[in-house]
């Protein structure tokens, strides 16, 4: 097993996609810290993968706070005595529309994924540079984050934002020999339940069955267990060439994203002022210019058309 003998912390945890993260890190031999709000479901995931043979332990901490991500890596230190690997997944959601959204609505889901990202981080890289550890630290992006998503102003920002730390972390980690990249999963969550769009692969899902090929191939979409192999691979020594990068996985998709880049480039001596851009509007910003916004999913066949809801019966009087 290529991660025996590593310690990893995974935030957010107790069940969802953290939960497969770190099953897979301690199938591949590493001692995992498990992160969660509540105590019982994170003992229960610990019980998880100690049954399926592993090594684990809890920290039941909110992250978001500096105290919080000092808690987790002394966690991991005191119960294994050490840190090697840090996966940052906890998150929450407060969708709503821009109007709707209030302060608190951003401010949380700033605060826990963006935040605790941050705070995370600059804890286990100082315990890396402390004790010369060529540590690895997987951050948990999103398809929002890469393109936007219709009431999701806060995570888009949150999501973007971790993508844009990465970067800047590889560049200050790269001497210290630590890796820091993006995970961009694409797999059915609880959130995903609720969207008609995706009724026929989350059923064969939850029957135990293979998501159709459209699902798995053509959208990129899967389970947790799709995304769980690329984290585990990116902990480990082979990826340590591996930085500042954005990786989607989803299905049977795997995907490098470009790091923002111009699509066109013009020039114009004296350059452009207000009469120039109104003038040449046409070629510098028509058809074929302008970037899409959001994600574009494919047309769903015929049979994978979500059946219309059931009309609740009519109750007697």
């Amino acid at each position: 097993m290529s991660l025996n003998g590593k310690v990893a912390i995974v935030t957010g945890s107790g069940q969802g996609l953290g939960l497969a993260y770190a099953r897979e890190l301690a199938r591949q031999g590493a001692a995992v810290v498990i992160n969660d709000v509540n105590a019982e479901t994170a003992e229960q995931a610990v019980a998880q993968i100690e049954a399926d043979g592993g090594r684990a332990a809890a920290v039941v901490v909110p992250v978001g706070t500096t105290d919080a991500a000092k808690a987790l890596v002394a966690g991991a230190v005191e119960a294994f005595g050490g840190l090697d690997i840090l996966v940052t997944n906890a998150g929450i959601l407060r969708d709503k529309s821009l109007l709707k959204m209030t302060d608190e609505d951003f401010d949380l889901v700033i605060n826990v994924h963006l935040k605790g990202t941050f705070t995370c981080v600059r804890e286990a890289f100082a315990y890396f540079k402390e004790n010369n550890v060529a540590g690895r630290i997987i951050t948990i992006g999103s398809p929002t984050g890469q393109r936007g998503n219709f009431g999701q102003t806060n995570y888009a920002a949150a999501k973007a934002g971790i993508v844009g730390m990465v970067r800047t972390w590889a560049l200050e980690m790269k001497k210290a020999g630590v890796t820091v990249n993006a995970v961009i999963p694409v797999a059915a969550t609880a959130m995903t339940k609720t969207v008609p769009y995706f009724q026929k692969a989350v059923e064969a899902d939850e029957r135990g069955e293979a998501m159709p090929a459209f699902f798995r191939h053509d959208l990129g979409f899967g389970t947790a267990d799709d995304v769980s192999g690329l984290i585990a691979f990116l902990a480990s020594d082979e990826a340590a060439n591996i930085t500042g990068q954005a990786i989607g996985a989803g299905g049977d998709r795997l995907q490098v994203w470009t790091h923002p880049t111009a699509a066109t480039t013009e020039y114009r001596d004296g350059g452009w002022n207000y009469e120039a851009l109104r003038e040449n509007a046409g070629s510098l910003f028509g058809p074929g210019v302008l970037q899409s916004v959001g994600e574009e999913f494919l047309p769903l066949p015929e049979e994978l058309q979500p059946e219309p809801a059931k009309a609740e019966p009519a109750q007697a009087r």
